[in-house]
């Protein structure tokens, strides 16, 4: 089940499907999942204590509510074979990750794929064209093939799989140390060559979140100034970071349309992938973009789901345990927070990026989203002192939640609109 949901991971990245020759109608992808889902279906290693086993499913309900009730019977399997294989392979990948090295080295998949993609944008740039033919984009942008064929997709990718390389790159990691540590930089660079804005401020509040972690809020405030000034000189998009500059100006446009659209549609939303059919742009927002297509019903799933890896990774970071006096148990520990804290720092580049992105349904987010689901569970077996999360207990609080983050979303497009 592990090397074949890897292998999955892997070829979701690099899509060597969508550029080889003969190999565009071969249904290499579906066909993997499918081995890994009947591993799974036939493991031990099924666990679904942690909520987003509830919760991810729901949502692929509301998905397919949301084309009924707007008229489109049809589009309701339209939906499952669209988000299906996602939920499989979230689960398939939560239950393989439930070991420190699982999670270590699938931490490695992640890390890897995403540096041969980096190394593509590199290639592009100095010659015009990857290796899969494909040129640069407008504006002498990076970017890739599949689902990483815009460039704020490939920066939304770095900037989750940052964290993972340095550390894999930690002291410790022994002749590998120098090959993760590598990786990091070039993803770094990967970064700057797609020019993303959202890419960029992910990795600059990804860096901010670390030293508030190790050094306090003021020292990371100060540098985190300081980095935003630089990255305005070293990114010509970064220095038109404004809400009045045309490009985000369309994107306040986008999200006031989507909020009109939850307006009129309130429970379930005008239907999964219909809001260009309302609005000649995307809504270049994740969060907005759930809210109108899905309704209250399906914001509120999400943001259930999201919230609650944060909520799994921070448990482990801020866990107090004794002294044990046992050097290996304290190790253990030591390592177990490292990894804790480095998915927390993923998801803060993931969804830093994915709030200025259309990136809602996108599978890395719940690939991402597994590790840390199959990571907590995995350390509540070794650590049973850590909370469980329960659905039962207290789940009713994400409907105020969810209602807060609306509140917020209205307050910030008028405040947007304001301005432009």
């Amino acid at each position: 089940m592990f090397p074949l949901i890897l292998l999955y991971v892997a070829l979701t990245i690099l899509r060597p499907q969508d550029y080889l020759p003969g190999m565009e109608n071969v249904p290499v992808l579906p066909a993997v999942l499918a081995l890994a889902f009947v591993a799974w279906l036939i493991s031990n290693a099924k666990n679904f204590e942690a909520p987003q086993f509830v919760i991810l499913p729901a949502f692929l309900l509301v998905l397919m509510a949301s084309q009924v009730v707007n008229g489109w019977t049809g589009g309701a399997m339209d939906e499952l074979a669209r988000f299906g294989p996602v939920v499989a392979a979230f689960f398939v990948l939560a239950s393989a990750c439930h070991t420190q090295r699982r999670v270590t080295v699938a931490m490695g998949v992640f890390v890897a794929c995403a540096a041969i993609l980096a190394l593509h944008g590199v290639e592009q740039a100095r010659t015009g064209t990857g290796w899969t033919g494909i040129p640069l984009s407008e504006g002498g942008r990076i970017q890739y093939v599949g689902i990483f064929n815009d460039p704020n997709d490939l920066g939304l990718l770095f900037a989750a799989t940052l964290p993972m390389a340095v550390f894999l790159g930690r002291r410790g990691a022994g002749a590998m140390r120098p090959v993760w540590l590598g990786a990091a930089l070039l993803l770094l660079y990967g970064t700057y060559l797609t020019n993303s804005r959202g890419a960029l401020l992910a990795v600059l509040l990804v860096a901010g979140c670390y030293l508030w972690y190790r050094k306090g809020i003021a020292i990371a405030g100060v540098l985190g100034v300081a980095g935003l000034a630089a990255m305005k000189l070293l990114s010509s998009r970064m220095s038109e970071l404004d809400a009045g500059e045309e490009s985000a100006a369309g994107r306040v446009d986008a999200w006031y349309s989507g909020l009109e659209m939850f307006r009129d549609h309130p429970a379930l939303g005008v239907g999964a992938g219909n809001f260009t059919e309302y609005h000649e742009l995307t809504a270049h927002n994740s969060f907005v973009l759930v809210l109108a297509e899905t309704g209250f019903i399906g914001f509120v799933l999400w943001l259930a789901f999201v919230c609650y890896g944060f909520l799994m990774m921070l448990a482990i970071v801020r866990h107090e345990r004794a002294p044990s006096g046992d050097a290996a148990m304290e190790a253990a520990w030591t390592t177990e927070r490292q990894i804790a804290l480095t998915l927390l720092l993923s998801q803060c580049g993931l969804f830093v990026a994915a709030f200025f992105l259309s990136r809602s349904y996108m599978v890395v987010l719940y690939l991402i989203a597994a590790l840390v689901a199959g990571h907590y569970l995995g350390a509540r077996r070794r650590w049973p002192e850590l909370r469980m999360f329960r659905l039962s207990e207290g789940g009713w609080r994400w409907v105020p939640a969810g209602a807060g983050g609306v509140f917020v979303l209205f307050v910030l497009v008028a405040v947007l609109l304001r301005t432009t």
